[in-house]
């Protein structure tokens, strides 16, 4: 039996469904849990007049709860056809992190949809729960009967992005951290992502925006909007923390190239106005945004970038609705749009 080659489509690529967990730590939104359920419930209802969207409940009760909710929602774009709920517990909501990574298998002729089970230790250990989340994985490849692969290393979905042409993008901040796989160099780091997610090259930013607990996720920062085109925010303050930081990474990206050696188109993204909350610095950023088949949905912040930002990604998905939704409440809880979606693609 030959080796098998692995491939993970980006996030653009056909859908078949995408998956959720639903919110249910108070710790996460502290004093302020409240909107987030409707938050989640339109963000479903976007996502349902795309494609199937999959809700992952801890109980009877939270499955009736939830489905109490999206049959009194009041989006008329919701396809309560197109919404499954399944029991699979989980310690929080950060989909994205948590979730199924799902790639192609091709091995002997046969190509197949398999599921990695990265490790999850819910950002370098910040959190003391997060066993049910780390087990989210292979649950679901039970209930899919799917096969389960485990590369043996730590590794969350808002610290990579593809652009399926041999291309990944992350930040040393993150994937270099010793909480993460402290055993592991940038070599051997890199030769995991080449072998399990069927990438050549791997395009690496610094640090991440001021607020992020993940230690630099790259979907607060810079995403593939096509093979060769990048958006990255950029902050326009120089009295800005982000400045810097922001600054650095568009130096770099413009520094990248294909694999073929040609540069890749570099497009900026505006920073929101600081979001704050009690007094905390929010990771708010509009590169939080998720590509679903027929709808692209982007956070905004109240405040006159929204738009702009809105505008810039709707140039790039011109077959897509780009749409805004009000994450001013959920960021709270230091994540978007992006942060509590995965994408399952069609085989």
């Amino acid at each position: 039996m030959s080796e098998p080659a692995y491939y993970m489509p980006p996030e653009w690529a056909f859908h078949k469904a995408t998956w959720l967990s639903w919110p249910h730590r108070l710790e996460t939104w502290p004093g302020k849990i409240g909107p987030i359920p409707a938050v989640f419930v339109e963000i479903a209802a976007w996502l349902s007049s795309s494609e199937e969207v999959h809700i992952n409940v801890l109980n009877e009760a939270m499955e009736l709860e939830v489905f109490a909710r999206f049959q009194n929602s009041p989006h008329n774009h919701l396809r309560m056809e197109r919404i499954f709920l399944h029991r699979i517990p989980t310690n929080d909501a950060w989909c994205r992190d948590h979730g199924p990574n799902y790639v192609f298998r091709q091995r002997d002729g046969l190509r197949e949809k398999v599921i990695m089970n990265w490790q999850y230790n819910a950002w370098g250990e910040k959190y003391k729960t997060y066993h049910e989340d780390n087990a989210v994985p292979e649950k679901i490849a039970a209930l899919q009967h799917l096969p389960l692969v485990a590369p043996g290393m730590v590794l969350e979905g808002g610290s990579i992005d593809v652009n399926g042409k041999g291309l990944l993008l992350t930040s040393e901040a993150c994937l270099l951290n010793p909480n993460r796989n402290p055993s592991m160099n940038r070599e051997q780091i890199e030769e995991k992502l080449r072998r399990y997610l069927g990438i050549s090259k791997v395009l690496w930013l610094g640090d991440g925006i001021v607020g992020d607990d993940t230690d630099g996720h790259v979907d607060d920062m810079a995403r593939f909007v096509s093979e060769s085109t990048v958006v990255i925010a950029v902050e326009d303050n120089p009295l800005d923390e982000n400045y810097a930081p922001l600054h650095e990474n568009y130096e770099r990206l413009k520094r990248c190239t294909d694999l073929n050696g040609n540069p890749l188109k570099v497009v900026t993204l505006p920073m929101p106005v600081a979001v704050f909350h009690d007094g905390c610095r929010l990771p708010a950023s509009y590169a939080n945004f998720y590509i679903a088949n027929t709808v692209v949905l982007v956070p905004t912040y109240r405040c006159s970038q929204d738009q702009k930002a809105i505008d810039i990604l709707q140039e790039f998905f011109p077959e897509r609705r780009v749409v805004g939704v009000d994450c001013i409440d959920l960021v709270w809880g230091l994540g978007a749009i992006h942060c509590i979606t995965h994408e399952e693609p069609e085989l």
